[in-house]
């Protein structure tokens, strides 16, 4: 940083404003507003006043022209700070697009996996309930076999009784018919026996 002295030999601490001239007829830069920006162009070109007891001509003009080129260097930085923030600023829209498409294919996903576990639990309750309308019909049927071979051996057991009280009628017929021949062999046997016995005295 340069020391500011005027000609009476008054030096300016560093950081400090300048010594304004003691001449009040010389002319003075206007305050600048704080919507004004000076540029590092205007702090090389602005001319100062002379005055009887004022800064050192030389030395005002190496401190504007380094405080120009520190003006300059901060611009430079500040504008290379604004491209890096506009550069990260489109990462992190990208980012953040990026973030809602994955979130976006994340819910999809979920939703695609939810229909297809609730398809799946439908498709296996379907199946039960066909399975078990199978078994339910094949259970019916079979308790119908089973009901129908019960009738079919109570007929038969039926014929059998009758085919059993038939056979019992043939044999008494044929028993009281064998009776009946006997019986009648036996009268005849008699009366050839009472024909040839000798009458008696």
């Amino acid at each position: 940083m340069l020391k500011l002295e005027d000609h009476a030999g008054h030096v300016a601490p560093q950081g400090a404003a300048p010594i304004a001239p003691q001449n009040p007829d010389a002319r003075r830069l206007p305050a600048p507003e704080r919507h004004v920006s000076v540029t590092p162009i205007d702090m090389r070109q602005t001319r100062f006043a002379s005055a009887m007891r004022g800064f050192d001509k030389t030395e005002v003009t190496a401190f504007l022209e380094e405080a120009a080129a520190d003006y300059e260097q901060a611009l430079r930085e500040n504008d290379r700070l604004r491209q890096q923030i506009a550069v990260l600023e489109a990462s992190l829209t990208q980012y953040r697009e990026l973030e809602g498409g994955l979130k976006t294919t994340l819910v999809s996903a979920q939703r695609v996996a939810d229909d297809m576990r609730q398809n799946a639990n439908q498709e296996a309750a379907r199946l039960v309930k066909e399975a078990e309308g199978r078994v339910e019909l094949m259970m019916q049927k079979a308790q119908a076999r089973v009901e129908e071979a019960g009738r079919e051996i109570d007929t038969l057991k039926l014929k059998r009784r009758e085919v059993q009280t038939s056979i019992e009628a043939c044999v008494s017929t044929l028993q009281s018919s064998l009776d009946f021949v006997r019986e009648q062999d036996q009268r005849e046997r008699d009366h050839r026996m009472l024909a040839h016995r000798p009458a008696v005295a």
